[in-house]
């Protein structure tokens, strides 16, 4: 028996004239993603895209593992391909459907009609197809509300697919369909999840993290790589940038009054991700800060951050509580990861008694203090990069 596997857009279908640019954009991460499990033939009709294998040892169950986590699918399915007569999908539907129906007390089936040249209209096809699934498993019965299982029968432009219920998939839009941005990555829980929530808005998605050896281990960096790895399973494949951040830090302890050490820290972290990003073709910067979490996050310190960069800065988890927050992490799988006891540089340097509530002029004239351009400069100098996937 033929089969394939049938995806769901959702909200590509809004795309109006653009549509064709996002649905091909789709295709393109979906072929990347299933690639490996061998050769699949892609097409496009009747706002679905179809996904055929060529050849006969493809592992159909871990290509549908993979695109439930490639962003802009909605719901996929495995799909039995019939030819389009009901003697066909009669004779087919018992034999491909038993796995399911089997083990269910409760069933319904759904039919669209697509073609409409197709003779049964759909409320005929449901009833006959019913009637025959019925005989072949007597044990059924019909719930129309809340079926253990639903059968779907979809009559297209080229065939008749039959399948069970629907995968849900990652929703979204497909990412790199809304430009490129630049995620500073800590090592905790929250950045990750800011990482993955705008892949899902079609961003593709850069990442920046800040090294201070020797206050900072190989092991955190491992860290980094590895939730950025994660992410990759979500968003596609993240060129990972890393800056050597000690020399700036002990600058900054030293010259610096220690209640805007974090403030002041960060801005440089701001400036150099921003000229990063605008060197890599990133048109905005990511972070993973939620208002008053931490000191450094009220509205205050959040406006003294932002006054460092001219670039738009995305804070996606910024309205969420750390449960909320954690309850991602768990679904994306960074969560066990992030909270390794692996200190970063954002927490080996905390003050005892940071400002909640920074004035901007007050921390402009702390970081006159600083040798910033020659700083940055060396920062930005001993960066290195890499591609993880």
């Amino acid at each position: 028996m033929k089969e394939l596997i049938l995806l769901k857009c959702g909200e590509l279908a809004l795309k109006g004239l653009n549509r064709h640019t996002f649905e091909d954009a789709l295709v393109k991460n979906c072929r990347r993603r299933i690639e490996s499990l061998g050769t699949f033939e892609f097409y496009k009709a009747q706002s679905a895209i179809y996904i055929e294998p060529r050849g006969t040892d493809i592992d159909l169950d871990e290509a549908v593992e993979r695109l439930t986590r490639v962003f802009g699918v909605a719901a996929l399915t495995r799909s039995a391909v019939v030819e389009k007569n009901f003697d066909a999908i009669r004779a087919q539907a018992p034999s491909y459907l038993a796995g399911a129906l089997e083990t269910a007390n409760t069933f319904k089936v759904e039919a669209k009609r697509s073609d409409k040249s197709f003779p049964m209209k759909s409320p005929e096809l449901c009833t006959e197809l019913g009637a025959v699934l019925l005989e072949a498993f007597p044990h059924l019965t019909v719930d129309v509300h809340q079926p253990d299982v639903t059968v779907y029968v979809e009559i297209r432009e080229r065939g008749a697919y039959l399948h069970t219920d629907q995968i849900r998939g990652a929703g979204g839009l497909p990412v790199g369909t809304s430009g490129r941005a630049m995620l500073l990555i800590s090592g905790g829980i929250d950045s990750p999840v800011a990482g993955y929530m705008m892949g899902k808005r079609g961003l593709e998605i850069a990442a920046v993290h800040f090294v201070s050896p020797p206050y900072t281990s190989a092991h955190a960096l491992e860290k980094v790589r590895t939730l950025c790895k994660k992410m990759a399973a979500w968003c596609g494949r993240v060129r990972l940038f890393v800056v050597p951040f000690t020399e700036t830090q002990l600058a900054i302890r030293d010259r610096c009054p220690e209640d805007v050490f974090t403030i002041i820290m960060r801005r440089c972290m701001m400036k150099i991700a921003e000229r990063l990003a605008r060197e890599n073709g990133c048109g905005a910067l990511i972070t993973g800060e939620s208002v008053a979490q931490v000191a450094s996050q009220t509205l205050d310190a959040i406006a003294c951050t932002d006054a460092a960069c001219t670039m738009p800065v995305l804070r996606p988890v910024i309205g969420m509580d750390k449960d909320e927050i954690v309850k991602v992490a768990y679904k994306i799988d960074t969560f066990e990861t992030s909270i390794l006891p692996y200190e970063d540089c954002c927490t080996v340097f905390t003050p005892k008694h940071p400002k909640t509530k920074p004035r901007l002029d007050y921390v402009l004239g702390a970081e006159e203090k600083l040798d910033g351009g020659a700083l940055l400069e060396s920062a930005f100098e001993g960066t290195t990069s890499e591609w993880i996937e």
